[in-house]
């Protein structure tokens, strides 16, 4: 089963791009959690930590693209170190104000500056379609990047908690800083491997999330996103209620390990059914997997769905990127699949929001029903948008967004 992820490895160049990229992008799961075990151990504050968090979170949900969109005009290499260089400085600085306590609105500030940092995980989709666009080892490639992102979250925010807790309290994001820092001049370095600059790229065409497709695409990973999310916050409130508070993290652990599994599976299964199909039958697996959630009543039952649950994670992940792929222009392909981590992110932070709010209004139980609410609209947006997604391909938008593609 594993031979078509060792084949998409034959290539020159994706070992060292791929093994860069994995440290480059540890930093996107260890800073959230990261800056609230740091400030929550220094400040005592877990308002301030979580609100100066979510400020590094939101910001960079709302920079990253336009840093994408750069991207595709000028090229990794020229728009990567600079924008690392002020993440960095930022980083720094934010460790400084933490070390030596100066005022809080300076932790707010470097804390969006930091936002800066570009998203890795589009960067290494970018190369690997450069090098197997139109191919069957494309759908491969980025069934292995869904699994890497799994596992980078599941360990990611853990190791940054932990050496915060086991070391000293800035330890997590110093690590992060460090990683972003050897990550990315690893991959920078890198040219044989860089897409190439298009024509439409350079050209002074509106933002890509213009392109419905993609709006459509990204409300729908918006609204996965928030069944991650959720599960978290839900999760840890539902195991504390009956009595095993530990078993929050293997319950997590095989939701994502369901994910990790099917992901996969999936990456290297040749289907028939065309992407958009795929992308509909995935939401409505994720959708009805959603619906016992809020009725289960014991660990044993929670940890069976869960891991059910997250075998529809991945598949609507990778034929979500299989069809930005397919329906963007080549030229913009960076800040679409930008658009679309974007999505998830603030999926995430939105169910995370959303489940404790419902959690404390209504009991641990009752906030599952916010991933019910979010897998009913990712299917009505999927289905209702099917059409649409089935005829748009790159052929019919290979040329600017605002001519072609209204």
């Amino acid at each position: 089963m594993f031979y078509p992820y060792r084949d998409i490895f034959r290539a020159p160049g994706t070992v060292g791009f791929a093994s860069a990229g994995f440290i480059a992008r540890l930093p996107l799961a260890m800073v959230p959690m990261g800056l609230v075990a740091m400030l929550s151990q220094t400040h005592g504050e877990y308002w301030l930590a979580g609100a100066v968090s979510a400020t590094f979170a939101l910001t960079n949900a709302l920079v990253s693209p336009r840093i994408s969109r750069l991207v595709d005009r000028h090229g990794q290499a020229h728009v990567l170190i600079p924008a690392t260089i002020v993440a960095l400085t930022a980083f720094i600085l934010l460790l400084a104000a933490t070390t030596w306590r100066w005022s809080s609105a300076l932790l707010f500030l470097f804390a969006a500056l930091a936002g800066v940092m570009p998203s890795m995980p589009a960067m290494i989709r970018a190369r690997w379609t450069e090098i197997y666009r139109d191919t069957p080892k494309l759908s491969t490639a980025f069934a292995f990047e869904s699994v890497s992102d799994e596992i980078l979250y599941m360990t990611g925010s853990v190791l940054s908690i932990g050496l915060s807790v086991g070391l000293f309290p800035e330890a997590g994001p110093l690590f992060a800083t460090v990683f972003l820092a050897v990550g990315t001049f690893l991959f920078v370095i890198q040219k044989k491997t860089e897409p190439r600059i298009h024509a439409v790229a350079q050209s002074g065409a509106a933002s890509v999330i213009a392109f419905r497709p993609l709006q459509l695409i990204t409300f729908v990973l918006l609204a996965l996103g928030t069944l991650l999310g959720t599960a978290e916050v839900a999760v840890i409130a539902l195991t504390k209620e009956l009595g095993q508070p530990g078993a929050a993290s293997f319950v997590l652990a095989g939701y994502a390990g369901g994910s990790l599994v099917v992901g996969l599976v999936f990456g290297v299964l040749k289907l028939k059914a065309n992407l958009a199909q795929q992308f509909v039958f995935a939401t409505l697996i994720a959708a009805l997997t959603a619906l016992p959630l809020p009725f289960i009543t014991n660990i044993p039952m929670l940890g069976l769905a869960l891991f059910i649950a997250g075998a529809a994670v991945s598949p609507s992940f990778i034929t979500a990127f299989g069809l930005i792929e397919q329906s963007i222009p080549v030229a913009r392909l960076t800040e679409g699949m930008t658009w679309a981590m974007t999505g998830i992110g603030i999926g995430m932070a939105a169910g995370s929001f959303s489940a404790g709010y419902v959690v404390d209004a209504y009991g641990p139980a009752s906030g599952f029903w916010v991933s019910v609410t979010a897998g009913v609209l990712a299917l009505a947006a999927v289905t209702a948008g099917y059409r649409m997604l089935a005829d748009r391909t790159r052929n019919i938008c290979a040329t600017p967004i605002q001519m072609a593609c209204d």
